[in-house]
């Protein structure tokens, strides 16, 4: 299994907190002031993590930060977190409750953002393809900040197949589409949902759409009239999980 090199504490802080033993190391900066990465340090340590303080940052952020983005005063190997079925990733359907799936997204930074997203409002879990979609990257990882460490995943080879499982199991699969006559305003509340959410270029496809209970969109209020996969995803998530927050 490859070994993840996350520079973001966050990210790092919640594996720690999560599964300490997939963790192997932790490095430091040690003129570092960064007190996010103190934070990790001192974790580390507790959870009988090697950690190590350097006097430079680390190499392997050196090579990185012009391609990715992705900086800072620290650095641990982590390994990945493992899926779960797609059984065990719909057993707790019910009657509310939202889910997430992927149709090929492509850019790790807006599986990250999305990811983030649904950890912070509780999300159930998320369903991912194997092919022509990123994979969960230390970028992605990062990105999430902790996320993909509360949010169930499963990997799956074939996407219509697993929306009929999730059918099955008693969700609602709810597409996305700029195309759509509904808003997502008014999409029922009394459900559990599975979102699927499209490509950044080519949206859902037609497969895929037609596997769909119902389709919604986000109506645009201004002159710009489409968003970001990840910003519609979280104004989505927002609006469905209202509900159950109120």
């Amino acid at each position: 299994m490859q070994t993840l090199h996350l520079r973001n504490p966050h990210s790092v802080l919640a594996a720690i907190k999560a599964r300490p033993h997939d963790v192997s190391a932790v490095r430091v900066g040690a003129k570092s002031a960064d007190t996010e990465w103190r934070k990790v340090a001192q974790a580390a340590s507790e959870h009988g993590i090697r950690v190590e303080m350097q006097r430079t940052r680390p190499q392997s952020d050196k090579r990185k930060q012009d391609r990715d983005g992705r900086t800072g005063a620290g650095e641990a190997d982590v390994k990945p977190r493992e899926d779960v079925s797609i059984k065990d990733l719909f057993a707790e359907a019910n009657d509310h409750g939202l889910w997430i799936a992927f149709d090929h997204l492509q850019d790790p930074h807006n599986v990250g953002a999305i990811f983030r997203t649904a950890a912070f409002f509780g999300v159930r879990g998320i369903l991912m393809t194997k092919d022509q979609s990123a994979p969960l990257t230390s970028t992605v990882y990062d990105v999430a900040a902790g996320g993909l460490e509360a949010v169930p995943f499963s990997i799956q080879s074939n996407l219509s197949r697993s929306l009929q499982i999730a059918k099955d199991a008693g969700l609602w699969v709810l597409g996305t589409s700029e195309h759509a006559e509904k808003d997502v305003s008014a999409v029922p509340s009394d459900r559990a949902w599975l979102l699927v959410v499209g490509n950044e270029q080519k949206g859902l496809r037609q497969l895929t759409s037609k596997n769909c209970d119902d389709v919604c969109r986000l109506t645009p209020r201004g002159d710009v009239t489409s968003l970001n996969v990840s910003v519609a995803t979280g104004i989505l998530i927002e609006t469905l999980t209202r509900s159950e927050q109120g």
